[in-house]
């Protein structure tokens, strides 16, 4: 069974950092893209980050300088570092995998999602 587990998710002050993780098993993710996404309160879920196998990355404009995406040797975790954080960040933040090599910002393109990890920042 393939399961994404993220953890790391919090309450953090504005201009705080967090360090999003999400596990992989259940299959292997190696060479499969990997994405991070977010849904804020009232709002649809929204693209934030992706990476590829091979470290092709891409951000959303809203997060790009702030936010850095990566992943470890083994390919079964990935992380996503958050700096500088803003009261806008404030959502449940998703991890997804695609069963495709290519990185890609639509959400369809994901086969597999984790059920999500709270981010809240206080102003």
């Amino acid at each position: 069974q393939v399961q994404l587990v993220e953890s790391g998710g919090g309450l953090v002050q504005a201009g705080g950092s967090l360090r999003l993780s999400c596990s992989a098993s259940g299959r292997t993710f190696s060479t499969s893209a990997m994405g991070w996404f977010r849904q804020a309160p009232g709002k649809e879920r929204e693209f934030v980050a992706t990476i590829s196998w091979s470290g092709a990355i891409r951000y959303s404009d809203s997060v790009k300088g702030r936010f850095t995406v990566s992943r470890d040797n083994a390919q079964t975790t990935v992380y996503l570092q958050m700096n500088s954080l803003k009261p806008e960040d404030t959502a449940v933040y998703y991890c997804a995998a695609r069963r495709e090599m290519g990185i890609t910002t639509s959400q369809i393109a994901y086969a597999y999602w984790g059920q999500g990890t709270q981010v809240t920042v206080s102003s």
